[in-house]
Order: C-alpha cells, then sequence, then structure tokens
C-alpha cells in the first residue's frame, strides 16, 4: 500500500521551480473545473500521459547515441505513459468530454510536449520533480474525488469494462473502487519520479566533487 500522504520537501532551486509550476497548474485546474472531477481527469490525464513518453523518448535516443545502458528507466517511463493513457480511456467512459474539452485537451497536450521536452532537455532531475510533484497533486484529487462518491455528493456507478479488464476488477465493482486503484497508480509514479529525481541528483553531486577533486589535485602539482 502506498503512502497516500507523502510529500517531497523542497531542497534546492530545480526543486522550488518543480513545485512553483505544479501549484500554478493546480490553481488553473481547480479554478477551470472545480468539483467537476470526471471531466477534470479526462482533460489531466491526456496531459499526464506526455512525461513518460517524452522521457522515455529522450532516454531511448540518448542509449542509443552514448551506446550505454538505459538501467531500465526507458520501460519504465513508457509504462507509466501507457498506464496514464488506461487512465484517460476510462474517464473517458465515465464522463464524456464537451467540445470545448476537447479543444482545451489539444491545445494544453501541444504546450506540455514541446514545454516538458525542452525542460528534459536541459535539466532532466527537473522534469522528474515536476512529474513527481504533479502525482501528489493527483493523489489529493482523487482522494477528494472519493470523498465525494463516498459521501454521496456524486452518485456512485459500476465500473467501466475497460477498467475491470486492466486491474482485473470483481464484476461488481463499481467507480469508487476503480478511483482507488487509479489513486495507488498516481502514487507509484509519484514515488517512481521523486526516485528518479533524487538519483540524477547524487549524479551530479557526484560529479562535482569529483571535479573539486581534480581541480585541488592540479593545485596541489601546481
Amino acid at each position: 500500500m502506498n503512502n497516500l500522504e507523502k510529500h517531497f520537501k523542497v531542497k534546492n532551486l530545480s526543486d522550488r521551480v518543480a513545485l512553483s509550476f505544479t501549484k500554478f497548474l493546480r490553481f488553473l485546474a481547480d479554478t477551470f473545473f472545480k468539483k467537476r472531477y470526471g471531466h477534470r481527469a479526462v482533460v489531466l490525464e491526456t496531459i499526464a500521459a506526455v512525461p513518460g513518453m517524452v522521457g522515455g523518448m529522450l532516454l531511448h535516443l540518448k542509449s542509443l547515441r552514448k551506446m550505454e545502458d538505459d538501467k531500465g528507466w526507458i520501460k519504465i517511463l513508457l509504462d507509466e505513459a501507457a498506464n496514464e493513457r488506461m487512465h484517460l480511456m476510462t474517464f473517458i467512459e465515465i464522463a464524456k468530454p464537451t467540445f470545448i474539452e476537447r479543444v482545451i485537451i489539444m491545445i494544453a497536450q501541444f504546450i506540455f510536449i514541446v514545454m516538458y521536452l525542452f525542460v528534459y532537455l536541459i535539466s532532466p532531475r527537473t522534469a522528474h520533480r515536476i512529474v513527481g510533484y504533479f502525482e501528489e497533486e493527483a493523489v489529493i484529487s482523487y482522494t477528494d474525488y472519493l470523498n465525494e462518491l463516498e459521501s454521496g455528493k456524486i452518485k456512485d456507478q459500476p465500473a467501466p469494462q475497460i477498467a475491470i479488464n486492466y486491474w482485473n476488477l470483481p464484476l461488481h465493482s463499481t467507480l469508487k473502487d476503480v478511483i482507488k486503484v487509479i489513486r495507488d497508480d498516481e502514487a507509484g509514479h509519484r514515488d517512481i519520479n521523486h526516485k528518479f529525481a533524487n538519483i540524477l541528483d547524487e549524479r551530479k553531486n557526484q560529479i562535482s566533487k569529483k571535479n573539486e577533486k581534480n581541480n585541488n589535485l592540479k593545485e596541489n602539482k601546481n
């Protein structure tokens, strides 16, 4: 069971930028969708499926270019993208997107693909931290959605067949069961992306220490 309240504390400028950007997008989502959780999920899951595909593609090309093993990162990121896409396929059955929402999806996806591509090229660890914070917010949103369902403010309904097949849910499952497994997915993506960002931070620190050591050795020789 994932820790649903886990939050990665800001440690440097990269983290601060990632968290600020995430909070800005959260503000936009709250303002536009309010408590229309199903429609919110349709739009946001369309965007959420982008980072894994972009990151996986760039790492794939890097692996080919440098002829180095990717340590399994490519598959993890592509699996993440595929999983987020299944979230979208599920919510399309629950909340049919309106014409305006479809337009928003196309615009938002285009902007986010370009933006995330540049961020990943400049600073992969910032890109992964952004996704980690995205997923933290996703866990919060799905928890709010589940609370509305459990309180009866939103009417529960049978789980879509596509969700039952994908997550191997019991045939009598409802939307509440679907929200729970999707929330667990998001918590898993949160932990993986924060872990990747931490690994990249450690690599950077190791390189800095190595360079500093080499510089000291040169100074001593002189």
